[in-house]
């Protein structure tokens, strides 16, 4: 007989962080660069920056389908192919197979996954707004869920640390509303933008069109440089991997700037079966690890664990993590793991176009990776709504219409074939992002009758809308109507297209932060209360869902736990 009498010391480092996409990059980066060994343990493939991306310079006659994907590779992806501006030739190879990793819907819910090194944050849209100070309040104000056991305050050192890393291009707009950043110089708005923004300064005083903050390199800064990263070049093809790390990716950023360190090891194909527990120690020790081709079980083991496998996964992992300490999962002492999930209401949507001629003879230059938005206006400041709490804002967008002119239109021959050459009309749009209260009816729960190929529990999800996103979504359609009309946008749509929760792929809560522990899983430090050396700084942590885009506090709460974890470790308290 053969014994590995190694095989612990081997398996062994100072911390494991279990995922790498936003926010498990973010936390290899701190940790490595805070002098830990660590291990990162990715249930995908692996993904080499820039030689991994096969698409990122084909043209659409290079592709075998011209890039839309065949009905049979559709019908292996019913969930995903939902993400059409994504699901395709192009990149379709960075999202799951549905087939491969089931889930149930108790409630239809739409579950968009990228298992890879990078995960989805090769997939994201890059919008990277900061919460308000309300928006750390309004629990506690409304007496909805629970309150937040952080400020923004507590937060906004940490915000200005990650934008200066990632690369945040965007304007100081000074509005109280939403907060200003460390930015890049901001792209350029156009015509037709500015047009409606001056239009809703004189009619809407408190509804301000800015561009986007956006995680592109308008002007890369040596930080960037030295990782190899340079300016964005406004192709907006970011979704097939960016040879020039323009866009902010673990791939391009936080994972190199780990490596860099050499104190960085990566696993990839490695489902984590579940978080060790010692009970005499009241610690973590380890992981339980599935390798996905050999099916092969292995354990490695840590000081510290960071939990960033994505929401959903993050919380399916601890709730498979029991012991008789925890029967009901890892920390859940509270009974709240599992509970409270929440998305974004993307459900109102406006389109317009502008029959002015003023602007005819301009057009833009290159393809701007991101749009103008609209922060919240409903319940801040002096506006007070009756019929619901919380508010939204919008992603806008004006552009020339390209696409699909020549159907429906009269003509043909040479002079038809010239004529759609041409850029068409002025056209404008809105989406209503609207914040999704936190319920504990939507929640989520292992499913042990229905095991995947690992031999893991499925996830059942039971979520769905509420009376106060019905509400919302109605005044943001009314309002965006008004909206356009005022700046002479003749509205062509404007609906609630109905779509479940899951889409706006900003899946989040589930095991909440709080500063009691009979409510909540884990602390301000997104420490579990009741396993100190076990963090959880993915979307799972969050306790209200606010209306902007999420990665970018993803990103500073995972940079501050980790600051404070290397801390408490070196004082002996971990």
């Amino acid at each position: 007989m053969n014994l590995n009498l190694k095989a612990t010391a081997q398996n062994t480092y100072d911390a494991i962080v279990i995922g790498s996409g936003i926010s498990g990059g973010w936390a290899a980066k701190e940790l490595t660069q805070k002098g830990l060994r660590t291990l990162v343990l990715e249930r995908g493939r692996p993904i080499e920056h820039v030689t991994d991306y096969p698409t990122t310079m084909s043209s659409p006659w290079e592709m075998h389908h011209r890039g839309r994907y065949p009905v049979t590779e559709l019908e292996k992806a019913p969930t995903q192919r939902k993400v059409d501006y994504a699901f395709n030739e192009y990149s379709g190879h960075f999202f799951i197979r549905d087939e491969d990793h089931p889930y149930t819907q108790v409630k239809p819910f739409d579950w968009i996954r990228g298992y890879q090194v990078g995960g989805k944050s090769l997939l994201w849209a890059r919008w990277t707004q900061r919460w308000a100070p309300f928006n750390f309040e309004d629990n506690q104000k409304d007496g909805i869920g629970i309150d937040w056991p952080i400020r923004y305050d507590d937060l906004a050192p940490w915000y200005s640390y990650v934008e200066r890393f990632a690369g945040i291009s965007g304007n100081k707009d000074g509005l109280s509303t939403l907060p200003d950043g460390e930015f890049l110089p901001p792209f350029e708005m156009y015509c037709i933008e500015k047009h409606v923004r001056d239009a809703w300064k004189k009619q809407f005083p408190n509804r301000h069109l800015i561009i986007s903050r956006t995680a592109n390199l308008s002007k890369a800064q040596k930080i960037h440089q030295e990782l190899g990263r340079a300016d964005c070049q406004a192709r907006n093809w970011c979704a097939r991997g960016c040879l020039y790390g323009a866009y902010f990716s673990s791939n391009s950023a936080t994972l190199p700037a780990a490596a860099k360190t050499g104190r960085l090891t990566i696993r990839p194909f490695s489902v984590v079966h579940s978080i060790i527990y010692d009970e005499k120690r009241q610690r973590a020790t380890g992981v339980r690890v599935i390798d996905t081709n050999t099916k092969k079980a292995t354990e490695f083991f840590a000081k510290v664990i960071f939990v960033n496998a994505a929401t959903l996964n993050s919380t399916m992992l601890l709730l498979n993590s029991t012991s008789s300490r925890f029967p009901n999962g890892l920390g859940n002492d509270s009974g709240a793991l599992g509970h409270y999930l929440m998305d974004h209401n993307y459900r109102g949507r406006l389109s317009g176009i502008y029959e002015g001629k003023e602007y005819n003879d301009i057009y833009y230059y290159g393809r701007r990776p991101t749009g103008t938005y609209v922060p919240r206006f409903r319940n801040v400041l002096n506006d007070k709504q009756t019929d619901f709490v919380r508010g939204y804002a919008y992603a806008c967008g004006g552009s020339r219409q390209t696409w699909g002119r020549g159907v429906g239109m009269d003509g043909f021959g040479a002079e038809f074939k010239e004529e759609i050459t041409k850029p068409g009309i002025w056209t404008f749009g809105m989406t209503a992002m609207g914040e999704m209260l936190p319920r504990y009816e939507n929640h989520v729960r292992l499913n042990h009758d229905k095991k995947d190929q690992w031999g893991m529990p499925t996830l059942d999800i039971d979520c769905q809308w509420g009376d106060n996103e019905d509400k919302m979504t109605k005044d943001a359609i009314e309002q965006g109507k008004a909206m356009m009309e005022a700046a002479g946008i003749t509205v062509t749509a404007a609906v609630d297209n109905h779509q479940p929760p899951g889409l706006a792929i900003h899946e989040m809560g589930t095991c909440r932060m709080g500063r009691d522990p009979k409510t909540s899983v884990l602390n301000q430090w997104n420490q579990m209360h009741a396993v100190k050396n076990v963090f959880v700084t993915d979307g799972a942590s969050m306790t209200s869902s606010a209306c902007q885009n999420p990665s970018l506090t993803y990103m500073a709460l995972t940079a501050r736990a980790a600051d404070y974890a290397v801390k408490t470790l070196k004082k002996g308290e971990l």
